[in-house]
C-alpha cells in the first residue's frame, strides 16, 4: 500500500515534468526570433525553465507524500507508516530538493552564462571563411564564464566568511577552522548560503515584475484586442490607406501642388492625412511582417481557434482579476498576522506558530490537499498564474538596468540573448515563488504537520 501511494504521487509529478518541456517549448517557439534561433540557446532555456518549475511544483508532492503517512482524524499514523518507511519517504524527498535545487544554481551560475557568451562568440562572416573554428569559439565563451564563475565565487565567500568572522569570539582564524567550516554539514551551509543568495536577488525580481504582470494579466484578457495579423484588420487598414491617398489627391489638385493656397481648415486637413497615411503604412508594414512570419500552419490554426474562443476571453480575465485580488488579500491577510503576531518578528523571519488570520487561498489548499491530486491540480494552476503574470511583466517592462531598457521581450521578436537573460530572470523569480507560497500564499498547506 505504501509503495502504491508512493508510486502514484512519484508518476503524477513525473507527468507533470513532461508536460512542463512541452509548455517551456511552446513558451519559447512563441517568443523566439524566428531569423535568429540557435539550437543551444533553445535547449538551454527549455531545460532551464522545466527545470525551474519542477522545482516549484515539487512542494505539494512533499505535502501528498508526509500526508498519506497520517491518519489526520485519529491523530495518528497509518499502520505501514512505520519509522523505517517515513524515513526512506524523507531521505527520497531530500535527495530531490538538494538535486533541483543544486541543478537550478548550476544552469543559472554556469549554464546560462556559457550559453550566452557561446551565442555572442559567434562569428557568420569569419566562420564561413575559416577564420573562426569551433574549439576558439568555445574558448572564447569559456573564458567569460570562467571569469563571470571566478567573480560570482568571490561573492558568494565574501557573504559567507564576513558573517562567520563577525559573530565569532576567537581573535584569529587559522586554515584548519575554514577547512572544518566548509566541510561541516556536508556542505549544506554553503548551497543554504547560495540560495539564500538567488533567492534574496530573485524577491526584488518577482516584487518588480511578478507584481506588475499579475495586475496586468487579467487585462490583456479583457481587452482583446484583434491582432495585427487579422485579415480583417489588414484588409480595413488597405482600404483606409486608399481613401487617405485618394482624399490627399484632391486637396493637392485644388491647389496645385501648392499647400499654402489652401484655406487653413484644409490645410490643417491635409497635415492630418499626412500624418495618418504614415500610421497605416506603418500598420500595414507590420501586418505583412507578422504575416511572413506565422505562416507556420500550427499558428495559423492557433490564431482560427483563438477568433471562435475570443468572447471567452473577456470572462476568462474577469475570472483572472477576481483569483488574483483573491491572491493579493491572502498574503496581505498573512504579512499583517506575521507582523501583529509572530513572537519572534524580525529575528527569526517572522515566523508564525499558528494561523491568527483566516487566509483563503490557505483554506482552499489544506482542505484540498485531503483528496491527492485535487491540490496538486490547484497547485499548477497558482503556479502557472504566477508564471504567466511573471512573463507578462516581463514582456510589458522589459529587461532593464534601473531606467535603461537593455533588451525587449515580445512574441516573435525576441533576441537569443534577451530570451537567455529572462531565462534567469524566470529562475529567480521561481525561486522568490517557491518561499513566497511556502511563507506567505499558503504557509500552513506547506506545513503538513499543522494541518
Amino acid at each position: 500500500m505504501a509503495l502504491l501511494q508512493s508510486s502514484l504521487i512519484w508518476i503524477v509529478y513525473a507527468i507533470v515534468v513532461v508536460i512542463l518541456i512541452a509548455v517551456a517549448s511552446i513558451f519559447f517557439y512563441t517568443y523566439q526570433t524566428p531569423r535568429e534561433r540557435s539550437a543551444s540557446v533553445t535547449t538551454a532555456c527549455i531545460f532551464t525553465l522545466t527545470a525551474l518549475l519542477a522545482t516549484v511544483l515539487l512542494l505539494p508532492v512533499d505535502v501528498a507524500l508526509v500526508s498519506s503517512t497520517n491518519l489526520p482524524k485519529e491523530g495518528r499514523r497509518k499502520s505501514w507508516a512505520t519509522q523505517d518507511e517515513v524515513d526512506k519517504i524523507t531521505f527520497s524527498l531530500t535527495v530531490t530538493y538538494y538535486f533541483l535545487y543544486s541543478l537550478d544554481a548550476v544552469l543559472c551560475l554556469v549554464v546560462v552564462p556559457f550559453t550566452y557568451f557561446w551565442y555572442e562568440e559567434y562569428d557568420e562572416v569569419a566562420t564561413e571563411e575559416g577564420l573562426q573554428s569551433w574549439r576558439k569559439r568555445f574558448w572564447g565563451a569559456f573564458k567569460y564564464t570562467i571569469a563571470f564563475i571566478l567573480l560570482t565565487v568571490i561573492l558568494f565567500l565574501v557573504g559567507f566568511f564576513v558573517p562567520v568572522a563577525r559573530n565569532r569570539d576567537a581573535p584569529n582564524f587559522d586554515l584548519d577552522y575554514f577547512k572544518k567550516l566548509l566541510t561541516e554539514n556536508h556542505g549544506e551551509r554553503a548551497l543554504t548560503f547560495a540560495l539564500g543568495l538567488l533567492i534574496t536577488i530573485g524577491i526584488l525580481v518577482y516584487v518588480l515584475y511578478t507584481s506588475a504582470g499579475l495586475a496586468l494579466l487579467p487585462v490583456t484578457f479583457i481587452k482583446s484586442a484583434p491582432a495585427i495579423s487579422s485579415p480583417t484588420l489588414s484588409a480595413n487598414t488597405a482600404s483606409r490607406l486608399e481613401e487617405n491617398i485618394e482624399r490627399q489627391r484632391q486637396l493637392e489638385g485644388r491647389c496645385g501642388g501648392d499647400p499654402d493656397r489652401l484655406p487653413s481648415k484644409q490645410r490643417r486637413e491635409l497635415d492630418s492625412l499626412v500624418r495618418e497615411e504614415r500610421t497605416l503604412r506603418r500598420r500595414q508594414r507590420l501586418s505583412e511582417e507578422a504575416r511572413r512570419e506565422r505562416g507556420s500552419w500550427l499558428l495559423k490554426a492557433w490564431f482560427k481557434i483563438s477568433a471562435v474562443f475570443r468572447p471567452l476571453k473577456l470572462l476568462g480575465g474577469l475570472l483572472l482579476l477576481a483569483i488574483a485580488m483573491l491572491v493579493w488579500v491572502s498574503m496581505l491577510l498573512t504579512s499583517i498576522d506575521k507582523v501583529m503576531n509572530s513572537v519572534c518578528k524580525q529575528h527569526c523571519g517572522y515566523i508564525l506558530g499558528k494561523n491568527n488570520i483566516f487566509n483563503p487561498v490557505n483554506w482552499v489548499f489544506v482542505q484540498s490537499a485531503k483528496v491527492f491530486p485535487v491540490d496538486y491540480i490547484l497547485f499548477i494552476l497558482l503556479v502557472l498564474l504566477f508564471f504567466c503574470s511573471s512573463v507578462v511583466g516581463i514582456a510589458t517592462i522589459g529587461v532593464r538596468f534601473l531606467w535603461v531598457r537593455i533588451f525587449q521581450v515580445r512574441k516573435g521578436h525576441t533576441s537569443p540573448q534577451a530570451l537567455l537573460i529572462a531565462t534567469v530572470m524566470l529562475t529567480l523569480i521561481a525561486l522568490a515563488l517557491n518561499y513566497s507560497i511556502s511563507m506567505v500564499v499558503a504557509p500552513q498547506y506547506a506545513t503538513p504537520a499543522q494541518n
